[in-house]
């Protein structure tokens, strides 16, 4: 399976919180990304998350549709996001909604791995088309 590997920047706008109770808070961002490496474009993410009382936990889920050459061979695809944090243990799931792909990109599958470190985005995206 191929892999593609690089680095994203992001920016988020984040909307109040449209849920509160219990300490529970339920809100909405938006947010934009560019990515450069091996893959080369841009996409637009809509996340939902709750956010618990107790430090380090929290959920979300979002939708990304991502325009872009992955490898040189240009297209969009949409990504799945699912994440949880368990006070602190992350676990994430992110991989390409079925049939989204277009263009070069046609027959896309895969998941992307997404790591954060010195206030950088690292991804690394294996797939097949």
């Amino acid at each position: 399976m191929p892999t593609a590997k690089g680095n994203f920047e992001t920016k988020s706008i984040p909307q109040p919180p449209y849920d509160s109770a219990d300490g529970i808070n339920i809100g909405r961002v938006s947010i934009t990304k560019t990515f450069t490496g091996d893959i080369d474009g841009s996409s637009t993410v809509e996340m939902i998350g709750a956010m618990t009382s107790v430090k380090g936990s929290a959920g979300y889920v979002a939708i990304e549709r991502v325009v872009a050459a992955v490898h040189g061979k240009q297209g969009t695809f949409v990504l799945q996001h699912s994440g949880t944090m368990n006070r602190g243990e992350a676990t994430l799931s992110v991989t390409v909604v079925p049939d989204s792909g277009t263009g070069d990109l046609a027959g896309l599958s895969g998941s992307m791995n997404i790591e954060q470190a010195t206030g950088k985005h690292f991804y690394t995206f294996e797939y097949a088309i």
